[in-house]
Order: structure tokens, then C-alpha cells, then sequence
């Protein structure tokens, strides 16, 4: 599946991954290859990434959406946290 992630300034990533956690306003949940679609709100947290050729991604985030539409999700983040 593919993942896209966008600021309102650029875009930090766009890529394979087999899968993604997000921190959701009601706790976190992952994101699998052949999860059902969702918009869901993400809170202040930790997004943690792994990527198709294994390789692990994290960073911290203000706040979002995300949303799952077959095998494309979108995290749309307020911004990373440095």
C-alpha cells in the first residue's frame, strides 16, 4: 500500500509501507494492507511507519486526519514535531 504525508507546507513522504500506527483522539490504531476505509482524526503523537523494504520511520505530529481509500492513505498533519 501506499502512503502520502502532507503538511500544510510539503509533502514529508510519499511512499510503499506495509504498514502505519497513528495516534487517533480516541487512542492509537495501525493501518494494514486490505484495512477497510476510514477518516479517522489523529491527535498529538507518534506516527510510526514501516516501510516496504523494512526500513522503520517516526516522527511527531500536532494533529490530523487520516484516511484510508483502498491502498492509498493520507495523513494530513497540521505539522511534524521537531
Amino acid at each position: 500500500m501506499n502512503l502520502i504525508v502532507l503538511t500544510p507546507e510539503k509533502e514529508i513522504f510519499n511512499g510503499p509501507i506495509t504498514s502505519v500506527k497513528v495516534p487517533g483522539t480516541t487512542g492509537q490504531f495501525e493501518i494494514l494492507k486490505g484495512h477497510a476505509s476510514i477518516v479517522s482524526s489523529l491527535g498529538e503523537g507518534e506516527v510510526r511507519v514501516i516501510k516496504e523494504n523494512g526500513e522503520n520511520m517516526s516522527f511527531k505530529i500536532d494533529k490530523g486526519f487520516v484516511e484510508v481509500l483502498q491502498q492509498e492513505v493520507a495523513l494530513l498533519v497540521t505539522r511534524i514535531q521537531e
